[in-house]
């Protein structure tokens, strides 16, 4: 006679949900001017250039007519999408509702890919012009050498070039008392930072730079954390996120994001896949630099 208890065993399996270690979405999305756009490109801002007043010298001279330089910055949408499928007969075996979940990490993903735009835009190529045919390259003059402070052999982040990067920005005339410059940084350059005395001892520092060991702000710089940081291959379509050695330094006024179609997403049945579920979610974005000169490259290698 056959045991009846064994016919009710069952596997058992959790309830819990955890996702592997990832960037859990956009960190950088809140760091730049963001705008929402329609058509196939856009103008992000109409700009115009500085000029000198002059002197008169006689009564009742000739009025001078100064013409304004002005141009424009253009924004270019990108579309992304994600998507996963969910057998009906596996939705049977579990017991969770695996929709939800699979829903966030597409929107993760999604988040990631924002930034992914915003980390291209900060050295990738720009345009300008009536209909954006005008391409702007980042400029050498907003380089922050990669030996300053260090030798050939030691060309990590440090103190000085942080000085020399605050030191271009002050000197076209960005605003730092009214606008917070940031600064991104992944694990080995905050490693570098840390080995500084200026930053970890005390002495150096009217307040403390360290928050519970978390490096925060440091000479009007607020530092952000992302290991998505720009290297060689600045290119929208392919931006480089494993080995790169450029720092950016910018205002929030220096970049923009354009939102063509914000992070959205659906759950449907698929009738071509056997009625499985579809976990959806797409975007439409792009980003630019707007002003060369609030934007500086710290190179490190």
């Amino acid at each position: 006679m056959s045991d009846p208890i064994t016919t009710a065993f069952v596997q058992q399996y959790t309830s819990n949900v955890a996702f592997l270690l990832q960037q859990m979405g956009s960190r950088f999305r809140g760091l730049v001017m963001e705008g929402a756009h329609v058509g196939k490109a856009a103008v992000v801002v109409e700009q115009f250039g500085s000029t000198a007043a002059q002197k008169k010298i006689s009564r009742h001279s000739d009025t001078p007519l100064i013409q304004v330089p002005q141009d424009r910055r253009w924004v270019y949408p990108v579309d992304y999408e994600w998507a996963d499928l969910i057998d009906d007969q596996d939705k049977l075996r579990l017991l969770i509702d695996p929709t939800s979940p699979l829903a966030q990490a597409g929107a993760m993903a999604l988040g990631r890919s924002i930034d992914d735009e915003i980390v291209g835009a900060f050295f990738g190529t720009a345009y300008t012009g009536e209909s954006g045919g005008t391409a702007v390259t980042f400029p050498s003059a907003q380089d922050v050498a990669a030996t300053v402070g260090g030798t050939s052999g030691n060309v990590g982040l440090n103190v000085d070039k942080l000085r020399s990067a605050r030191r271009l920005l002050r000197k076209a005339e960005v605003d730092l008392d009214n606008e917070q410059a940031h600064c991104m940084i992944d694990a080995e350059k905050e490693n570098d930072l840390l080995n500084q005395a200026q930053i970890i001892n005390a002495d150096y520092n009217a307040r403390p730079v360290l928050t519970d060991g978390k490096l925060a702000s440091y000479l009007g710089f607020d530092f952000h954390h992302s290991e998505r940081i720009p290297g060689g291959d600045t290119s929208l379509a392919s931006p480089s996120i494993t080995s790169g050695h450029d720092i950016p330094v910018w205002v929030s006024s220096g970049m923009h994001l354009g939102m063509w179609n914000d992070i959205n997403g659906r759950i449907d049945p698929r009738a071509d896949k056997s009625y499985s579920t579809q976990v959806y979610a797409k975007g439409t974005f792009g980003a630019t630099r707007v002003e060369e000169k609030r934007v500086v490259r710290i190179k490190c290698a």
